[in-house]
């Protein structure tokens, strides 16, 4: 019986079984929207990113002569079930499926939640509730309630995309079974005032929804390639030196397949332009990649990257136009006797750097240098050689 509900966990699998349902999807979540935007100021932003934890500490301003009540929202990623792969999500049998918290002016607000579901882009809410259905597509209430669905509305969800019959073999026989096919966008959403030239603090904190696989969707035979390492290049911003680390891992095997496996997490940064003045007054963004034997690679500011503990990664940026958002991906070695993996990569530090104004890339896992460029010059601070060994 398939389930897409996972807790981001990826299970070990050997070289040779590494196919593309070893994966989990990780959902692209982001920053805050208000309904009216044009005078406030985003002054601030801080940014914590980590496979367990995403922290954001923003600063507003109106910078208007009265005060403005706006309505504040966080939208969350949409969900749906998928035939071809899984989602991961952190707490899947609750509403608060991201374990979202917010606080403005250091006092707790608890923000009312907003769910619709929708197929082939139909609000489907009202169908769902009738049928007392769940709107969450994932976990096991809403799989047990499209099983004591009557036929005739079996039919009429599956012709209209809202859900579709899965077959699979238990080893008993084949079976089919009653899927969720809809999508669930979630919003929470809260008023509040925004005093005229006063400065107002917000900050939220959730679990990110992480994928993963196990093994690398882009690296076969010993070789970089496959149908995703273009993609990869592109939205992970990698070069020799991350490549280099995966070389390394692969080298100290028996059989030159790497014992790395993927953790992706994005962050939807361009929000932060659709405020006053549109751009992010000051932006600090720490990207944490959990062990320090971890390699890890993301398009970063452009603006130069400082390595700030054994396992983090720091650019700063001011009056930043969000043009893209982040995208991190982690690799994390692994050992199949269960024992503590020695550092696959070697345990040599990494390079952090970016090119061609592409924006700033971060690696840990080869030796190399830091900081961002133009043109093609290198111009960073240097990664001090054998930290976080």
């Amino acid at each position: 019986m398939k389930r897409a509900l996972l807790a981001g966990a990826v299970a070990l699998a050997t070289p040779t079984s590494l196919l593309a349902n070893d994966s989990t999807a990780e959902l692209g979540t982001g920053g805050l929207i208000l309904s009216r935007s044009d005078v406030i100021e985003m002054k601030r932003e801080e940014l914590f990113i980590s496979p367990e934890r995403v922290a954001v500490d923003y600063v507003f301003v109106n910078r208007s002569e009265t005060d403005v009540e706006t309505i504040v929202a966080f939208p969350m990623p949409d969900i749906e079930n998928n035939e071809f792969g899984m989602t991961a999500i952190p707490f899947g049998e609750q509403d608060n499926f991201l374990g979202f918290e917010v606080t403005v002016d250091e006092r707790p607000v608890e923000p009312s939640l907003e769910h619709k579901a929708f197929a082939v882009g139909i609000d489907i809410s009202a169908d769902l509730t009738a049928q007392n259905v769940p709107l969450l597509p994932l976990g096991e209430a809403a799989y047990q309630a499209v099983a004591k669905l009557p036929a005739d509305v079996v039919r009429d969800w599956q012709s209209r995309g809202i859900i579709w019959l899965s077959e699979y073999d238990d080893g008993s026989g084949w079976k089919t079974e009653v899927t969720p096919f809809w999508q669930l966008r979630s919003t929470y959403w809260w008023t509040m005032t925004f005093p005229a030239g006063k400065e107002v603090k917000v900050s939220h904190r959730y679990t990110p929804s992480v994928g993963g696989s196990a093994g690398l969707n882009f690296f076969f035979d010993g070789a970089f390639g496959g149908d995703m390492y273009q993609e990869y290049k592109s939205k992970y911003c990698l070069d020799s030196a991350f490549e280099a680390a995966v070389v390394k891992a692969a080298k100290a095997t028996p059989d030159g397949y790497p014992r790395l496996t993927e953790t992706r997490l994005s962050y939807v940064l361009t929000t932060g332009g659709n405020w006053a003045l549109g751009t992010i007054g000051d932006l600090t963004l720490t990207i944490d990649k959990g062990k320090p034997e971890n390699i890890v690679s993301f398009c970063g500011l452009g603006t130069g990257v400082r390595k700030v503990g054994p396992s983090s990664f720091q650019m700063k940026a001011a009056d930043y136009y969000p043009a893209r958002d982040i995208d991190v991906l982690i690799l994390q070695p692994y050992s199949f006797d269960g024992s503590e993996t020695s550092r696959a990569a070697g345990g040599v530090e990494g390079s952090v750097g970016g090119t061609g104004g592409r924006g700033a890339r971060a690696h840990g896992g080869v030796e190399g240098s830091a900081g961002g460029s133009t043109g093609g010059r290198r111009d960073g601070v240097r990664v001090p050689a054998g930290e976080g060994k």
